[in-house]
Parts: C-alpha cells; structure tokens; sequence
C-alpha cells in the first residue's frame, strides 16, 4: 500500500497580512499531482486543515476543491482535527463527504480504525486528533464513571496511543497511527507551531508510539524523521521566515506484507520565495537586490545606526513584496537592558538627559559629533533666551 502524509494545510492563514489562499491552492493542486503520479493509495492530513476554528468560507471553498480533486485520483483520505481546527465543526462537514473521505475527530473512537485493504490484506488507521487535557479526559471514563488523571499532552497522548494498541489487538493486520502533537525528540529549529510551549509537560515520549507500523504526526512545519516508523511532514506551505530554509513536501510511504517497506521524500514547489536581507538600508535598496528578489517575499533587517524615515514605503518601492523589516543597529549594545529611567539616575545636565534618551531608543548609540554640537547649540540658545526674559 503506498500512503502519502502531509499535514498542516493551516487553510486560510495570512502570511504578514497577506493571504496564502492562492499560493496553498498552486501547492496542493501540485501535491494531487503528485497522488496521481505516484499512484497513493491513501492520503493522510495530520491535523490543522484550517487555521481557524471559524474559517472563512473561502477556506471551505479550497478544502472541498481539495478534497474533491484527491477523490478523484482513486485515492481514500483520511484526516484529523489539530489544535486549530475546532473538531465539532470538521466532524460535522466530515458527515457530508462522499466515500473514501474521512475525518476522525472524535477522542471516543480513537480505537476503531479506518480500514483500508490491498493485496496484502488490511491495513488499520487510527486517527488520534489534538487532544486538550482538560476537555477530554472527562470522555475516558472507567466503569465507575471516574475520570483518569491526565493533565498533560504527554499523559493524554500515551492513554491515547494505550487505545490504538487496544483497536490494533482486535483489528489485527497492519496499522498506522495519525496524530497532532510535539514529540519528544523534535528539533525546535525547524519551526515550531506558535502554540507549542517547549517543556518537559507538553513533550510526548517517543516510545508512546510503539507499535504501528507507521505513525504520521503533524504539529511541526518542518519535517523531521524520529525513527524510521515516526515522521513530521511539515507544512506544505512557508508560514513564517523562520521556515524559509526549510524544504515543503510529504513523505510517501509504502507497506509491504510485513509492515513499513520505505520512505520517500517529494519535495513541493514554492510559489514565491522567502528572503532575508540584512544590511544598512541603503545596501538593501539596491540595484543589485531590487533585480534579484522582485518576486520575493523579502524579511528586511536594517543595520542603520539610528531609525530610518518610513521604511517599508521605501522598500515595497524597490521590492514590492516585503513583508517585514526589523531595525538592529550594528555593533548596538544588546547587553544593556536597562530602562529609560534606570538610564536617567546619572543624568544630571540636560546634556546628560539627552544622550541616555538616544541611547534607550537607538539601542545603545548616543549623539554623533555633529548632533552633539546642534544639541549644545540649541541648549545654549534656550539659556539666552531665558537671560532675556
């Protein structure tokens, strides 16, 4: 059986302001491409299809035309509900999907799996969607009607991998398991999802997911390999210019008789480019820039010893697709934390006020020569002033 996981899709998520509705429709029309192509037999969507809880209807517009393009292929899709999606809703438009569509939202049956069969025989999917503690631990209740202690991801997530083993002892075949989490192991430098608090309480184990065959998570926007049999595919799409290194894709994976045969990796294309240019302003307005990224979705970090006059205006007249500029002066003193007040204790002239005011709010650099000499003389022409009232 070949599967192909993805995840992430975050339908309807701006991009600094920007939407990324049609960029996400090039991308995923190229991953159906892809699914025909390769010949996939399932298609898995680890959590967050949308962005919002309440998305727009254009969201709903490019998921159906998503959904309706992956039917078509021949391929059975099999979705669950992350943390951004609100699982009441995606249950709820799960109902008016044609067969061979799937969306597993519900924490009651995280043990009856989705089975899908191939020459081989069945293979048993277990769709685990984002799991709040305190919301469903009071649905796992023993014969008692006593709710388990489970207060953290990581408890929530081995009651509910404790499940799955459960289904996979009375489906037997082989299995794999889908879920929308931040596992132990992961690398934080791949770009984390913005909810995700890094700690000890929030880290699921990775020996929680013994035993499938496959386990295809989805919380994280860059790929990653935890073992062999456990993976992130990422988002399909940049969200962020922390991400902007990072390739896209989705893994394509192929079960044998036996289990996990192979992976492979099938890179997406990237329908506008993420940069980070970094240098006095000027340098960044050049020639040489404006020509090479037009088209690019450009991070602007300007260098300038002190605040330069509007420059987004400036920049989007050079290259029209900056998205973000950030000011950090070079050779500030980053080290010096203290506060406007704090900085004013030792001031005493109005001199003195005056530089610790330059200095809080340029990072550190006080008046150059020049503005010294234009501060002394205005300072020095008050005091006339004054002598003549």
């Amino acid at each position: 059986m070949r599967i192909l996981h993805t995840s992430d899709w975050h339908i309807g998520r701006t991009f600094h302001g920007h939407s990324t509705l049609a960029a996400l429709a090039e991308v995923l029309g190229a991953l159906v491409d892809q699914v025909r192509e390769h010949d996939v037999d399932v298609v898995i969507v680890a959590g967050d299809v949308f962005d919002s809880a309440t998305p727009a209807a254009s969201a709903y517009t490019l998921l159906d035309e998503t959904l309706l393009a992956l039917h078509e292929t021949g391929a059975t899709v099999i979705m669950t509900s992350g943390n951004h999606d609100s699982a009441a809703r995606l249950g709820f438009h799960s109902r008016l999907l044609r067969d061979g569509i799937h969306v597993l939202t519900d924490p009651l049956a995280i043990a009856t799996p989705v089975t899908v069969h191939d020459v081989h025989g069945p293979v048993h999917f277990f769709g685990i969607p984002y799991l709040e503690p305190a919301i469903v631990r009071q649905h796992w209740t023993d014969a008692e009607g006593n709710a388990p202690a489970l207060r953290t991801q990581a408890q929530v997530m081995q009651h509910a991998m404790g499940l799955v083993r459960e289904g996979m002892v009375a489906h037997q075949g082989r299995s794999v398991a889908v879920a929308h989490c931040f596992a132990a192991g992961v690398d934080a430098t791949v770009g984390l999802e913005r909810e995700v608090r890094q700690g000890g309480l929030d880290m699921v184990p990775l020996a929680s997911f013994d035993r499938p065959d496959y386990v295809a998570l989805g919380h994280i926007h860059g790929r990653q390999q935890l073992s062999e049999r456990v993976r992130y595919s990422g988002a399909p799409l940049h969200y962020s210019f922390g991400e902007q290194h990072k390739e896209r894709g989705s893994w394509l994976v192929d079960l044998d008789a036996d289990g996990l045969a192979s992976t492979q990796w099938l890179s997406l294309p990237v329908p506008r480019a993420l940069v980070t240019l970094t240098g006095a302003l000027d340098e960044i307005l050049s020639d040489q820039n404006a020509a090479a990224h037009a088209d690019d979705w450009v991070c602007a970090v300007y260098t300038d010893p002190v605040t330069q006059h509007e420059p987004m205006r400036r920049l989007r007249e050079r290259l029209p697709f900056c998205a973000l500029v950030q000011h950090q002066p070079e050779g500030a003193d980053a080290g010096d934390e203290r506060s406007y007040a704090q900085r004013l204790r030792g001031a005493v002239t109005d001199t003195e006020r005056i530089e610790a005011f330059l200095e809080h709010v340029r990072s550190g650099q006080g008046a150059t020569e020049r503005e010294t000499e234009l501060i002394r003389e205005v300072l020095d022409e008050r005091v006339r002033a004054e002598a003549l009232v």
